[in-house]
């Protein structure tokens, strides 16, 4: 009830500052270079930034409406089962474990050890491998001496949290604030340098001389979406919030739109620092962060060892609460039978130690099975899947629960939640044909968790009948 009472007194400022705690993030380092790359110019990255946030804006408030309605009974994994059913509500939990999370935390170790790269200039590790593959699709010992250390980092991670420490709201805020301190010396002094060139960053010029494509924009809009993720968690205070018809669209709309604004200003220094064909060879070198290379212009080694520690330290402490966060949910998938067991399991500081093991092992696993931009579209193919079945679900419970209070409704209905629902669709689509490999190995994983429901199934049913003797 306490906590009942403290979420209630949260006003539109705290959920203003909930979004944007909840969005700002490691994408708006590093993403830039690889939207250049799919758009080949710089004023159309600046418009994927801006379709991408309002994209994002939509399915935030579609999914505030059934986190408001349902808010009382969990997160997704149990939105799920209202809308659909225990199997609908099994496979995302699933792939929470397979691809969402555990590759969130490869990817957000991937940066930290591109930023520790950047310090230390770490030595070329196994390069004789480099070229060794499985299928001509993965080249674990490709850049490994960043890999290596991204492990190192999820391992360390791992550990921390496995004697019981927990990120507190202190920490919370500090990252915050040390990734705003960030983004805003780029903005400033990146945009007030001699070096800046303005217009260069709004050309609509193509490097290869060729018109902007549909699918070259869903492409640069996936890597934008990196950037924008983390807005789904705005869902958790839908129902809690003091005056939430007023405050959660307000503070969504509000939190939001200074993102944009926010990214739009940073990546409007980074290209007018750093020319589009720059831009692309960074991309290219496959381990080069845009922030380091932007701030380098204009402040040199010093810049790049300023910038290079911020990132390591906020990715670190970003994957410390993904870490701490994540393993909760398939403890709890693990004490309903739908997990391995062992996960259900609590170790002697009371946090869910194997759990913690499982995640750690299949994210390392994950690590070297591609970079850092292939980890992040298989994250986001898989998880626009379960955006695109929120906005539908806010269909569904209009007609399942016309009458159940509802805190808030999304603006625009039906309009709103079905361009999520279509442009979810079309993402899907689009990514299944422009990157195979990467929606490939997502939806692979995936479906893996068919046949893991069954089984799982098999187990709880068999220690019913066991019980019933």
């Amino acid at each position: 009830m306490q906590a009942q009472q403290l979420h209630r007194s949260l006003g539109l400022r705290l959920v203003i500052v909930f979004v944007i705690a909840n969005i700002i993030g490691s994408g708006v380092y590093k993403k830039v270079a690889v939207m250049t790359s799919d758009l080949h110019s710089s004023g159309w990255v600046l418009i994927a930034w801006v379709l991408g946030g309002v994209i994002s804006l939509f399915g935030a408030l579609s999914y505030a409406e059934v986190a408001g309605l349902l808010a009382d009974t969990g997160g997704d994994y149990v939105y799920y089962k209202k809308i659909y059913n225990r199997f609908f509500s099994f496979q995302f939990g699933w792939s929470t474990f397979t691809v969402i999370q555990t590759a969130a935390i490869s990817s957000l170790a991937y940066v930290s050890a591109e930023s520790f790269n950047s310090i230390v200039h770490l030595p070329p590790l196994l390069t004789s491998l480099s070229d060794f593959n499985i299928g001509k699709v993965f080249f674990p010992f490709k850049g490994f001496n960043v890999k290596l250390t991204a492990i190192v980092f999820i391992i360390l991670l791992t550990w921390i949290n496995s004697r019981g420490l927990k990120t507190g709201a202190r920490m919370a805020t500090t990252i915050l604030l040390l990734v705003l301190t960030g983004i805003l010396t780029i903005i400033v002094f990146g945009l007030s340098s001699s070096h800046s060139n303005p217009e260069m960053a709004f050309s609509l010029a193509t490097t290869n001389h060729q018109s902007v494509t549909f699918s070259a924009m869903f492409n640069a809009m996936l890597a934008a979406f990196w950037a924008y993720q983390g807005w789904a968690a705005v869902g958790y205070i839908g129902g809690e919030a003091k005056n939430a018809n007023r405050n959660i669209p307000v503070g969504i709309t509000i939190g939001i739109f200074i993102v944009i604004a926010t990214y739009l200003l940073v990546n409007t220094a980074y290209l007018s620092l750093l020319p589009a064909q720059t831009l692309e060879q960074i991309n290219a070198s496959g381990h080069s962060i845009a922030a380091v290379e932007a701030v380098k212009v204009f402040w040199g080694r010093n810049g790049e060892l300023f910038i290079s520690i911020l990132i390591l330290v906020t990715t670190l402490g970003c994957n410390h609460a993904t870490v701490i966060t994540s393993c909760r949910i398939y403890y709890a998938m693990a004490k309903e039978g739908l997990f391995f067991k062992k996960a259900g399991n609590l170790n002697r500081a009371t946090v869910p130690g194997n759990s913690l093991l499982y995640q750690c092992i299949w994210a390392c696993i994950l690590v070297l099975s591609g970079t850092f931009d292939q980890l992040t579209d298989m994250i986001i193919f898989a998880v626009f899947v379960f955006y695109g079945a929120t906005a539908l679900g806010v269909f569904i419970l209009r007609r399942k629960m016309p009458e159940a209070h509802r805190p808030y409704k999304v603006w625009g209905y039906p309009l709103v939640p079905a361009i999520v629902i279509l442009f979810s669709a079309a993402l899907f689509v689009n990514t299944i044909i422009t990157k195979p490999r990467e929606a490939g190995i997502g939806l692979a994983l995936m479906l893996t968790g068919v046949p893991m429901w069954y089984l799982f199934r098999r187990k709880i049913n068999k220690q019913m009948v066991g019980m019933g003797n």
